[in-house]
C-alpha cells in the first residue's frame, strides 16, 4: 500500500553555514561598521547580539535571507522578543524541528476534511499517510502545499509504492 511521511525538519549543517554567512555579511556591511554585532548558534537556537534594537531587526532580515538561500524554510524560525539592557540588545531565534501534537492534529484534520481516500496517523513527530492510489497521496501533498495548507515548513519523506 503506498505511503509517505509528513515531517518538519531542516539540515542543521546548512543552518550552521547560514549563521556563518550571516556573521560575515554583518561584519562587512557599511551600516554595521564599528558596531559589535554577532550571531551565534547553540543547538537549535540562534542568538543575535547588537548594540540597539534597530540593528537586531536588520540582523534578523540578514539571517532570514541566508537561511532561505541555504534551502531552509523561513517558517521554521520562532523569533523571541528582544531583551534590551543598557549597552546590549539580545534576541533569540529558535529553529523549530518536528511537528508537535497540535500541529500534527491540524494536518490530520485538514487531510480528513479534503475527503480524499487516504488514512493519516500521527507517529511521534511525523504524520504517516497511506492510501490505495498514488494519485491520492500526491493530491494530499498538493493540498498541504497550497494556500489552504498549514503555515508550517513541511517536507514529504519516505514515499513508498
Amino acid at each position: 500500500m503506498p505511503s509517505f511521511d509528513i515531517v518538519s525538519e531542516f539540515d542543521s549543517h546548512e543552518a550552521a553555514n547560514a549563521v556563518d554567512q550571516a556573521n560575515r555579511e554583518v561584519q562587512t556591511r557599511f551600516d554595521f561598521k564599528g558596531v559589535d554585532a554577532s550571531f551565534s548558534l547553540e543547538g537549535e537556537k540562534v542568538a543575535l547580539e547588537a548594540e540597539v534594537d534597530f540593528q537586531l531587526k536588520q540582523m534578523l532580515d540578514v539571517l532570514r535571507n541566508r537561511l532561505i538561500a541555504r534551502g531552509i524554510d523561513a517558517r521554521c524560525m520562532d523569533v523571541q522578543d528582544p531583551v534590551l539592557s543598557g549597552v546590549k540588545a539580545r534576541q533569540e531565534v529558535i529553529l523549530k524541528q518536528g511537528l508537535d501534537q497540535a500541529e500534527a492534529k491540524d494536518v490530520v484534520k485538514r487531510i480528513k476534511a479534503s475527503k480524499l481516500k487516504v488514512q493519516a496517523q500521527i507517529q511521534g513527530e511525523k504524520v504517516r499517510v497511506t492510501g490505495k492510489k498514488r494519485d491520492d497521496l500526491q493530491s494530499v501533498m498538493t493540498l498541504l502545499r497550497s494556500e489552504e495548507g498549514p503555515e508550517l515548513p513541511l517536507q514529504f519523506d519516505n514515499f513508498r509504492d
